[in-house]
């Protein structure tokens, strides 16, 4: 993981695809101060928004994480994906339960 923002493989990534770091502000809902903070390594970026800037930079999450910095995205996706599972399980055993009182 990466200690720092790296700024200059996000530039490079926003320069490969014809962006700008105004478009991250877009994408965010921030400011232009608000994206230099990210970039001066003075902000850190939320899951939410490392979920945005991968997709607006076509990179994978874990990537993006480690370029800006950041060290929960990777362990709060695999718990998001963890509870999703559990709910998925308890929602078949309700419509079972359902389907059994129908009949």
């Amino acid at each position: 993981m990466s200690l720092f923002f790296d700024q200059a493989w996000f530039d490079a990534r926003l320069n490969a695809l014809g962006l700008s770091r105004l478009d991250v502000a877009r994408t965010l809902g921030l400011n232009s101060e608000q994206v230099s903070a990210l970039f001066k390594d003075q902000r850190e970026l939320s899951l939410a928004e490392v979920r945005l800037l991968a997709s607006l930079l076509a990179a994978p999450i874990d990537e993006v994480a480690d370029r800006a910095g950041v060290s929960t995205p990777r362990e709060a996706s695999t718990s998001w994906q963890a509870r999703l599972a559990a709910i998925e399980a308890r929602l078949i055993e309700i419509r079972a339960l359902l389907a059994g009182r129908r009949r």
